[in-house]
């Protein structure tokens, strides 16, 4: 078993030059591995985590030098037998790789990484299946049930580089989408702040706020018409406006943004199960689409080491595109 692991101890962590800029939570899931991210983010939301003695969010960038309070971490016999057996060794589809970072085609259904009810994900499973690699980090994240491209780093200066890209929104990242309805090509920015909230269960929502609200997150996500789809039979019921395809690029990271933005338009994703059309889901699974249609389609950077513009592409999976396809 990993040596911090039920440690008894608290513990103080102070922060190397090479991790200035990460959010505490992305900080603390790489220094405690093995440690569940659902405990993670508890201790942070419970204010055991202390940065310079000072409370702390999850999504605060850590500075150079900054000193982290670590409490005690007693976990279940369960867990330590978790940690003990590792994810199974997967590859994924490779877009692109040097000896900076690579891009990999994340289908849909898995996790980016393990936590919340999911003991891995891509990052463990690719750990796992290159045990030379000296460092293997997400650069973003995708939602579990979204597929495309997803960049993990494989040098800390990389990583910083390329985080540091995204937090300056610097890249353009453009996804594919099919909602329900006829979109207006008029309606081609949505600028709403989003709001963060937690289920009783616990389970993370987001929604649309006020501009005024001290807790939104200002959130853009630029919308072109891609193609219009008519009916489909058997949907005319729950869809008699048909649907449509989108390109929608986001200006903002923010959780579940593109979801959000769309549905609260009015025009919700095919195959969402957060904030979709739970009936026109339902209609849509036995004509045959048992997924979100939310594709990470297209991504545009400056490379981190070169500093060279680099787009990269993944069209849409099989079982999206006969979708995408149809009159």
């Amino acid at each position: 078993m990993p040596s911090h692991l039920n440690s008894g101890e608290v513990r103080h962590i102070t922060v190397d030059e090479e991790s200035v800029g990460q959010r505490l939570d992305n900080f603390l899931i790489r220094i405690l591995k093995g440690v569940p991210k659902s405990h993670i983010y508890r201790i942070i939301r419970s204010g055991e985590v202390r940065r310079n003695k000072g409370r702390v969010g999850a999504d605060d960038r850590v500075a150079m030098g900054d000193v982290l309070r670590i409490p005690p971490i007693r976990l279940s016999e369960r867990v330590e037998e978790k940690a003990a057996n590792p994810a199974p060794p997967r590859e994924f589809p490779i877009v692109f790789e040097d000896d900076a970072f690579l891009a990999i085609d994340k289908p849909a259904g898995v996790a980016v990484h393990g936590g919340s009810g999911v003991s891995f994900g891509v990052i463990e499973q690719m750990r796992q299946a290159r045990p030379d690699a000296r460092l293997l980090e997400l650069v973003h994240r995708l939602d579990r049930e979204t597929s495309g491209l997803l960049l993990i780093a494989k040098k800390k200066s990389a990583l910083k580089a390329l985080q540091d890209q995204f937090r300056e929104r610097e890249t353009g990242k453009t996804y594919l989408t099919l909602v329900k309805g006829a979109w207006p090509a008029r309606l081609k920015v949505l600028d709403q702040p989003l709001h963060k909230y937690l289920l009783p269960d616990g389970e993370r929502r987001v929604k649309v706020t006020t501009a005024d609200n001290p807790d939104g997150m200002r959130s853009i996500s630029l919308v072109k018409v891609a193609r219009r789809l008519g009916t489909m039979p058997g949907l005319n019921t729950h869809a008699p406006d048909g649907f449509t395809l989108l390109e929608v690029t986001i200006k903002t990271g923010r959780t579940h943004q593109i979801r959000v933005h769309l549905a609260s338009a009015g025009y919700p994703i095919a195959g969402d199960d957060k904030y979709g059309d739970f009936e026109l889901n339902r209609e849509l699974g036995k004509a045959g689409l048992k997924r979100m249609f939310l594709h990470a389609w297209r991504l545009k950077l400056s490379h981190p080491v070169t500093k060279l513009p680099l787009e990269l592409q993944v069209e849409l999976p099989a079982e999206l595109l006969q979708w995408a396809s149809r009159e």
